[in-house]
């Protein structure tokens, strides 16, 4: 994590020196002879080296338009820095879960001490760089010693990796249990699902279950083709662009992915969310190989489907401890639904 020294902060003063890894100037301040890499900011934003070549953005996340600003440069540009408001942690986490594995770093302005361990580990990995004031001692003492943490703390060989190729796996009955009364989500298409298809559903992004739709004849009801009773609200649903939304956030027009059991995965739209008090029953699951464990809450009734290996469609009501079922195993966290690096256990 490098240290940036703000000089383009209007301060007359003789800038004296500094132990920064990047100096960042006012466009047409002339270059102190000690700094080994300077920067220029411009009032319009843009920030840029040495020969006039634009190399970042400034943007203020003070707001959802400045935050929404600054995601689209991400992938753009190499650096972005960044100025926040009242709400420092949220839109800063936000910015840093999107520009992950882009090329783009980011660099946070710091003006109090509280702010400076908060940056440099957001979700764990942090910012890139943190542009400090000159005048500030304690500061600049506080960064030393926090990116002297941050330093130790990824190279101890623990490296995180994001895992977007999450295949659909075997996983093992461990528990069937009495889940209460909650709401209950199902999920209506804007079309037909075939026999063997579902939605990804589970109560952490990790291990999602295949919940098969309604498309089964029965004697009792007639089949629901382009419905999947998808379970409690609270539950992730695997979106078609591979990030997850709680069942209870997903609105009409929403594109979801739709799996079979051979992990063949297509986009649906939603056309309307159907939520209901119903009984539950808590099926809990895991995969050996990955050690990962995973549930999901489902409505008690006959209707309800999961997918096996074999192909088979059992109701949730017949399954067994013991019994193998469909589900997609990952291993990173995610952050409002997108993968990130850092780690996180659900339980």
């Amino acid at each position: 994590m490098e240290l940036w020294l703000d000089a383009a902060s209007g301060d007359d003063g003789i800038l004296q020196p500094h132990p920064a890894d990047c100096v960042l100037l006012a466009a047409g301040d002339s270059l102190p002879d000690w700094a080994e890499s300077v920067l220029f900011a411009c009032d319009d934003g843009r920030i840029l080296d040495s020969s006039t070549n634009p190399v970042g953005v400034h943007i203020d996340i003070s707001d959802a338009e400045g935050q929404d600003a600054a995601k689209s440069m991400i992938g753009l540009v190499s650096w972005i820095v960044l100025t926040t408001g009242d709400w420092q942690m949220i839109p800063l986490e936000n910015i840093v879960a999107a520009a992950q594995g882009t090329g783009t770093n980011l660099v946070a302005r710091i003006n109090t001490l509280p702010a400076i361990r908060g940056a440099a580990f957001a979700l764990e990995t942090g910012v890139d760089g943190l542009l400090l004031p000159a005048d500030h001692a304690e500061i600049w003492a506080e960064a030393q010693i926090i990116a002297a943490e941050r330093l130790a703390t990824q190279s101890d060989g623990n490296e995180i990796v994001i895992d977007d190729d999450s295949d659909i796996v075997p996983v093992e009955v461990i528990a069937i249990e009495d889940g209460g009364i909650g709401d209950r989500v199902c999920v209506d298409l804007t079309t037909s699902l075939e026999v063997g298809e579902g939605l990804l559903i589970g109560s952490s992004a990790n291990a999602l279950a295949l919940i098969h739709g309604e498309t089964l004849e029965s004697e009792f009801v007639p089949p629901r083709p382009f419905r999947v009773n998808a379970g409690a609200v609270h539950a992730y649903v695997l979106m078609d662009d591979g990030s997850t939304k709680y069942l209870s956030e997903l609105t009409a027009g929403d594109s979801v992915s739709v799996c079979n059991s051979d992990g063949i995965v297509r986009s649906a739209i939603i056309g309307r969310m159907k939520i209901e008090s119903r009984p539950f029953l808590l099926v809990r699951f895991s995969h050996p190989e990955s050690g990962i464990v995973g549930q999901t809450f489902l409505q008690q009734a006959e209707t309800v489907r999961l997918i096996s290996p074999k192909g088979e469609m059992p109701s949730v009501t017949s399954i067994t401890v013991g019994d193998l079922l469909l589900a997609r195993i990952g291993a990173s966290a995610r952050h409002i639904g997108h993968h990130v690096l850092s780690v996180a256990e659900e339980r």
